[in-house]
Protein backbone atom coordinates (compact mmCIF):
# COMPACT_ATOMS: atom_id res chain seq x y z
CA UNK A 1 0.00 0.00 0.00
CA UNK A 2 1.15 3.24 -0.81
CA UNK A 3 2.05 5.98 1.33
CA UNK A 4 -0.33 8.48 -0.59
CA UNK A 5 -3.32 5.96 -0.20
CA UNK A 6 -3.19 5.28 3.22
CA UNK A 7 -2.89 8.90 3.86
CA UNK A 8 -6.11 8.92 2.34
CA UNK A 9 -7.91 6.27 3.72
CA UNK A 10 -6.45 8.09 7.12
CA UNK A 11 -7.90 11.26 5.81
CA UNK A 12 -11.15 9.62 4.81
CA UNK A 13 -11.27 7.49 8.41
CA UNK A 14 -10.90 10.78 10.21
CA UNK A 15 -13.35 12.90 7.90
CA UNK A 16 -15.99 9.72 8.96
CA UNK A 17 -15.45 10.03 12.78
CA UNK A 18 -15.57 14.22 12.71
CA UNK A 19 -18.87 13.57 10.43
CA UNK A 20 -20.46 11.21 13.25
CA UNK A 21 -19.38 13.12 16.11
CA UNK A 22 -20.45 16.32 14.72
CA UNK A 23 -23.93 14.69 14.09
CA UNK A 24 -24.16 13.15 17.55
CA UNK A 25 -23.33 16.71 19.01
CA UNK A 26 -26.23 17.82 16.97
CA UNK A 27 -29.29 15.91 18.45
CA UNK A 28 -27.58 16.36 21.99
CA UNK A 29 -27.67 19.95 21.69
CA UNK A 30 -31.43 19.42 20.49
CA UNK A 31 -33.28 21.57 21.02
CA UNK A 32 -31.69 24.50 19.99
CA UNK A 33 -34.61 26.06 18.14
CA UNK A 34 -38.47 26.99 18.66
CA UNK A 35 -39.93 23.30 18.88
CA UNK A 36 -43.60 23.72 17.16
CA UNK A 37 -46.84 21.84 18.82
CA UNK A 38 -49.43 21.31 15.29
CA UNK A 39 -52.97 20.40 16.90
CA UNK A 40 -54.90 19.66 13.94
CA UNK A 41 -58.45 21.04 15.54
CA UNK A 42 -59.31 24.53 16.01
CA UNK A 43 -58.18 26.27 18.83
CA UNK A 44 -60.02 26.02 22.18
CA UNK A 45 -60.68 22.23 21.49
CA UNK A 46 -59.28 19.52 24.22
CA UNK A 47 -56.45 18.69 21.93
CA UNK A 48 -55.66 22.67 21.81
CA UNK A 49 -55.38 22.68 25.56
CA UNK A 50 -53.51 19.63 26.14
CA UNK A 51 -51.10 20.65 23.97
CA UNK A 52 -50.62 24.26 25.11
CA UNK A 53 -50.35 22.92 28.49
CA UNK A 54 -47.48 20.61 27.52
CA UNK A 55 -45.69 22.67 25.33
CA UNK A 56 -45.44 25.68 28.25
CA UNK A 57 -44.09 23.03 30.28
CA UNK A 58 -41.75 21.53 28.19
CA UNK A 59 -40.53 24.86 26.66
CA UNK A 60 -39.79 26.13 30.70
CA UNK A 61 -37.60 22.69 30.90
CA UNK A 62 -35.86 22.97 28.22
CA UNK A 63 -35.40 26.59 27.76
CA UNK A 64 -36.57 26.81 24.01
CA UNK A 65 -40.02 28.14 22.72
CA UNK A 66 -43.08 25.55 22.08
CA UNK A 67 -45.02 27.46 19.86
CA UNK A 68 -48.71 25.81 19.24
CA UNK A 69 -49.80 26.13 15.10
CA UNK A 70 -53.89 25.15 14.67
CA UNK A 71 -53.78 23.96 11.55
CA UNK A 72 -57.55 22.28 11.19
CA UNK A 73 -59.21 21.16 8.23
CA UNK A 74 -60.55 16.80 6.99
CA UNK A 75 -61.16 15.88 10.63
CA UNK A 76 -57.69 16.44 11.41
CA UNK A 77 -56.00 14.81 9.07
CA UNK A 78 -54.52 18.16 7.41
CA UNK A 79 -52.56 18.84 10.72
CA UNK A 80 -51.53 15.51 11.04
CA UNK A 81 -50.49 14.78 7.20
CA UNK A 82 -48.31 17.66 7.56
CA UNK A 83 -47.10 16.64 10.61
CA UNK A 84 -45.89 12.90 8.79
CA UNK A 85 -44.32 15.15 5.79
CA UNK A 86 -42.12 17.26 8.43
CA UNK A 87 -38.33 16.30 9.30
CA UNK A 88 -37.50 13.89 11.70
CA UNK A 89 -35.66 16.14 13.75
CA UNK A 90 -37.45 16.24 17.21
CA UNK A 91 -38.75 20.00 16.33
CA UNK A 92 -42.69 19.10 14.81
CA UNK A 93 -44.60 17.51 16.71
CA UNK A 94 -48.66 16.05 16.43
CA UNK A 95 -51.06 16.36 19.37
CA UNK A 96 -54.11 14.90 17.92
CA UNK A 97 -57.39 13.04 18.96
CA UNK A 98 -58.83 9.43 18.45
CA UNK A 99 -60.25 10.33 15.36
CA UNK A 100 -56.85 11.08 14.03
CA UNK A 101 -55.19 8.35 14.70
CA UNK A 102 -57.63 5.61 14.60
CA UNK A 103 -60.75 6.38 12.86
CA UNK A 104 -59.65 8.53 9.40
CA UNK A 105 -57.95 5.42 7.82
CA UNK A 106 -61.36 4.03 7.23
CA UNK A 107 -63.31 6.97 6.57
CA UNK A 108 -61.29 8.96 4.23
CA UNK A 109 -60.59 6.62 1.37
CA UNK A 110 -57.91 9.55 0.08
CA UNK A 111 -55.79 9.64 3.52
CA UNK A 112 -52.12 10.97 2.82
CA UNK A 113 -50.57 9.47 5.99
CA UNK A 114 -50.71 6.07 7.70
CA UNK A 115 -50.90 6.17 11.34
CA UNK A 116 -48.84 2.94 12.13
CA UNK A 117 -46.36 4.00 9.30
CA UNK A 118 -45.57 7.89 9.21
CA UNK A 119 -45.13 8.19 13.06
CA UNK A 120 -43.18 7.73 16.00
CA UNK A 121 -45.61 7.11 18.32
CA UNK A 122 -44.36 8.90 21.50
CA UNK A 123 -47.57 8.84 24.16
CA UNK A 124 -51.55 8.71 24.69
CA UNK A 125 -51.42 11.79 26.96
CA UNK A 126 -55.06 11.54 28.27
CA UNK A 127 -58.54 10.30 28.24
CA UNK A 128 -61.84 10.84 29.14
CA UNK A 129 -64.94 8.53 29.05
CA UNK A 130 -68.05 10.00 27.40
CA UNK A 131 -71.44 10.40 28.93
CA UNK A 132 -75.08 9.12 27.43
CA UNK A 133 -76.76 13.03 27.94
CA UNK A 134 -80.24 14.09 27.11
CA UNK A 135 -82.39 17.59 26.89
CA UNK A 136 -84.43 17.87 30.24
CA UNK A 137 -88.08 16.88 28.70
CA UNK A 138 -86.56 13.92 26.55
CA UNK A 139 -89.12 11.14 28.39
CA UNK A 140 -86.12 8.66 29.21
CA UNK A 141 -84.66 9.02 32.43
CA UNK A 142 -82.67 6.16 32.19
CA UNK A 143 -80.66 4.01 29.92
CA UNK A 144 -83.26 1.14 29.82
CA UNK A 145 -85.92 3.92 29.16
CA UNK A 146 -83.76 4.85 26.65
CA UNK A 147 -83.19 1.84 24.51
CA UNK A 148 -86.94 0.60 24.77
CA UNK A 149 -87.90 4.24 22.83
CA UNK A 150 -85.70 3.48 20.10
CA UNK A 151 -87.22 -0.01 19.70
CA UNK A 152 -90.46 1.63 19.78
CA UNK A 153 -89.34 4.17 17.44
CA UNK A 154 -86.54 2.71 15.31
CA UNK A 155 -84.47 5.22 13.54
CA UNK A 156 -86.27 8.39 14.82
CA UNK A 157 -84.52 9.50 18.65
CA UNK A 158 -81.96 11.75 17.47
CA UNK A 159 -78.15 11.68 18.73
CA UNK A 160 -76.39 14.95 18.15
CA UNK A 161 -72.55 14.70 17.61
CA UNK A 162 -69.94 16.56 16.78
CA UNK A 163 -69.39 15.28 13.20
CA UNK A 164 -69.60 12.63 11.20
CA UNK A 165 -67.28 10.27 12.06
CA UNK A 166 -66.44 11.90 15.74
CA UNK A 167 -65.95 9.86 18.75
CA UNK A 168 -69.31 10.69 20.15
CA UNK A 169 -70.80 9.80 16.64
CA UNK A 170 -68.78 6.28 16.76
CA UNK A 171 -69.93 5.63 20.21
CA UNK A 172 -73.95 6.28 19.25
CA UNK A 173 -73.13 3.12 16.29
CA UNK A 174 -71.70 1.17 18.37
CA UNK A 175 -74.35 1.47 20.99
CA UNK A 176 -77.14 0.84 19.13
CA UNK A 177 -75.09 -2.20 17.33
CA UNK A 178 -74.61 -3.64 21.21
CA UNK A 179 -78.16 -2.95 21.78
CA UNK A 180 -80.05 -3.75 18.52
CA UNK A 181 -81.40 -0.48 18.08
CA UNK A 182 -81.37 2.38 15.44
CA UNK A 183 -81.41 5.92 16.02
CA UNK A 184 -80.96 9.11 13.91
CA UNK A 185 -77.36 10.65 13.54
CA UNK A 186 -77.45 14.38 13.66
CA UNK A 187 -73.66 15.64 12.98
CA UNK A 188 -72.67 19.29 13.88
CA UNK A 189 -69.55 21.62 13.13
CA UNK A 190 -68.19 20.41 16.80
CA UNK A 191 -69.08 20.00 20.16
CA UNK A 192 -69.92 23.60 20.89
CA UNK A 193 -73.01 23.41 18.43
CA UNK A 194 -73.92 20.13 19.30
CA UNK A 195 -74.59 20.80 23.16
CA UNK A 196 -76.33 24.03 22.17
CA UNK A 197 -79.15 22.34 20.49
CA UNK A 198 -79.11 18.98 22.43
CA UNK A 199 -79.89 22.05 25.53
CA UNK A 200 -82.46 23.99 23.24
CA UNK A 201 -84.61 20.68 22.61
CA UNK A 202 -83.92 20.71 18.87
CA UNK A 203 -82.17 17.12 19.39
CA UNK A 204 -82.86 14.56 22.19
CA UNK A 205 -79.79 12.84 23.10
CA UNK A 206 -75.41 12.63 22.91
CA UNK A 207 -72.83 10.95 23.37
CA UNK A 208 -70.22 13.66 24.59
CA UNK A 209 -67.15 13.92 25.69
CA UNK A 210 -67.17 14.46 29.60
CA UNK A 211 -64.89 17.26 29.73
CA UNK A 212 -67.32 19.28 27.39
CA UNK A 213 -70.62 18.81 29.24
CA UNK A 214 -69.97 18.43 32.51
CA UNK A 215 -70.31 22.11 33.48
CA UNK A 216 -74.10 21.47 31.93
CA UNK A 217 -74.60 18.45 34.02
CA UNK A 218 -73.16 19.65 37.46
CA UNK A 219 -75.52 22.81 36.77
CA UNK A 220 -78.90 20.48 35.94
CA UNK A 221 -79.21 22.01 32.76
CA UNK A 222 -78.40 18.47 31.02
CA UNK A 223 -79.42 14.72 32.52
CA UNK A 224 -76.85 12.14 32.53
CA UNK A 225 -78.14 8.79 31.94
CA UNK A 226 -74.80 6.65 31.97
CA UNK A 227 -70.76 7.05 31.74
CA UNK A 228 -69.00 4.89 28.57
CA UNK A 229 -66.11 4.27 30.68
CA UNK A 230 -64.93 1.06 32.47
CA UNK A 231 -65.30 2.37 36.31
CA UNK A 232 -67.31 5.37 37.52
CA UNK A 233 -66.05 8.83 36.77
CA UNK A 234 -65.02 10.79 40.76
CA UNK A 235 -66.74 13.63 38.75
CA UNK A 236 -70.05 12.05 38.68
CA UNK A 237 -69.95 9.32 40.92
CA UNK A 238 -73.74 8.65 40.65
CA UNK A 239 -73.58 7.49 37.34
CA UNK A 240 -73.48 3.97 36.50
CA UNK A 241 -71.49 2.78 33.56
CA UNK A 242 -73.40 0.64 30.25
CA UNK A 243 -71.30 -2.39 31.34
CA UNK A 244 -73.28 -1.92 34.96
CA UNK A 245 -76.33 -1.59 33.21
CA UNK A 246 -75.72 -4.44 31.10
CA UNK A 247 -74.44 -3.18 27.71
CA UNK A 248 -71.11 -4.64 26.86
CA UNK A 249 -68.25 -3.94 24.82
CA UNK A 250 -69.06 0.12 24.87
CA UNK A 251 -66.38 1.14 27.20
CA UNK A 252 -65.14 3.80 25.30
CA UNK A 253 -62.66 6.88 25.43
CA UNK A 254 -62.16 9.79 23.51
CA UNK A 255 -58.26 10.02 23.51
CA UNK A 256 -55.03 12.45 22.46
CA UNK A 257 -51.93 11.61 21.87
CA UNK A 258 -48.48 12.78 20.98
CA UNK A 259 -46.59 11.58 17.96
CA UNK A 260 -43.74 12.65 15.66
CA UNK A 261 -42.91 12.13 12.46
CA UNK A 262 -41.27 8.80 11.35
CA UNK A 263 -37.38 8.59 11.98
CA UNK A 264 -36.59 10.43 15.29
CA UNK A 265 -32.95 10.06 16.35
CA UNK A 266 -33.47 7.80 19.40
CA UNK A 267 -31.86 10.28 21.62
CA UNK A 268 -34.34 12.80 20.70
CA UNK A 269 -37.06 10.88 20.86
CA UNK A 270 -36.50 9.40 24.67
CA UNK A 271 -35.73 13.31 25.45
CA UNK A 272 -38.95 14.58 23.66
CA UNK A 273 -41.10 11.80 25.60
CA UNK A 274 -39.27 12.14 28.57
CA UNK A 275 -40.06 16.03 28.71
CA UNK A 276 -43.96 14.99 27.77
CA UNK A 277 -44.69 12.63 29.79
CA UNK A 278 -43.07 14.73 32.60
CA UNK A 279 -45.36 17.68 31.97
CA UNK A 280 -48.21 15.37 32.13
CA UNK A 281 -47.58 14.51 35.43
CA UNK A 282 -46.36 17.51 36.67
CA UNK A 283 -48.83 18.51 39.79
CA UNK A 284 -50.22 21.75 38.26
CA UNK A 285 -51.42 19.96 34.83
CA UNK A 286 -52.47 17.10 36.23
CA UNK A 287 -55.34 18.67 38.49
CA UNK A 288 -56.22 21.14 35.46
CA UNK A 289 -56.96 17.98 33.31
CA UNK A 290 -58.55 16.08 36.39
CA UNK A 291 -60.72 18.30 36.92
CA UNK A 292 -62.67 18.58 33.54
CA UNK A 293 -62.58 14.40 33.79
CA UNK A 294 -59.63 13.61 31.74
CA UNK A 295 -57.25 11.37 33.21
CA UNK A 296 -53.70 11.38 32.82
CA UNK A 297 -52.21 8.66 30.45
CA UNK A 298 -48.25 9.16 30.16
CA UNK A 299 -47.69 5.70 28.64
CA UNK A 300 -44.80 4.81 26.60
CA UNK A 301 -44.21 4.62 22.94
CA UNK A 302 -44.86 0.92 22.43
CA UNK A 303 -47.55 0.79 24.71
CA UNK A 304 -49.30 3.46 22.87
CA UNK A 305 -48.32 1.28 19.76
CA UNK A 306 -49.85 -2.21 21.32
CA UNK A 307 -53.24 0.39 21.97
CA UNK A 308 -53.16 2.38 18.59
CA UNK A 309 -53.45 -1.32 17.02
CA UNK A 310 -56.49 -2.74 19.41
CA UNK A 311 -58.18 0.79 18.81
CA UNK A 312 -58.17 0.60 14.46
CA UNK A 313 -58.97 -3.08 14.75
CA UNK A 314 -62.28 -2.06 17.19
CA UNK A 315 -63.11 1.12 15.26
CA UNK A 316 -62.80 -1.13 11.96
CA UNK A 317 -65.11 -3.38 12.71
CA UNK A 318 -67.98 -0.39 13.82
CA UNK A 319 -67.72 2.08 10.59
CA UNK A 320 -67.61 -0.95 8.46
CA UNK A 321 -70.53 -2.89 10.27
CA UNK A 322 -72.33 0.68 10.47
CA UNK A 323 -71.28 1.59 6.58
CA UNK A 324 -70.39 4.76 8.65
CA UNK A 325 -69.06 6.85 6.36
CA UNK A 326 -68.36 10.89 6.78
CA UNK A 327 -70.00 12.22 3.11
Amino acid sequence: MGNATLLSKIRFGAAGIMLLAATSMAYAAWPERNITFIVPFPAGGSSDMVARAIGQKVSDTLGQPVVVENRSGATGALGATAVARAAADGYTVLVGSIGVYATNPFLQPNLKYDPLKDFDLLTVAVRAPNVLVANLNFPANTVAELVDHLKKTPGKITFASSGAGSSDHLTAALFWQRTGTTGLHVPYRGGAPAVSDLLAGHVNVSFQNINAVIGQIQSKQLKVLAITGDARSRLLPEVPTLKELGIDGVDVFSWQAVAAPKGLPADVKAKLHGEIVAALKAPDVRKRMEDIGLEIVANTPEQFQEFLVSELARWKRVIETGNITVE
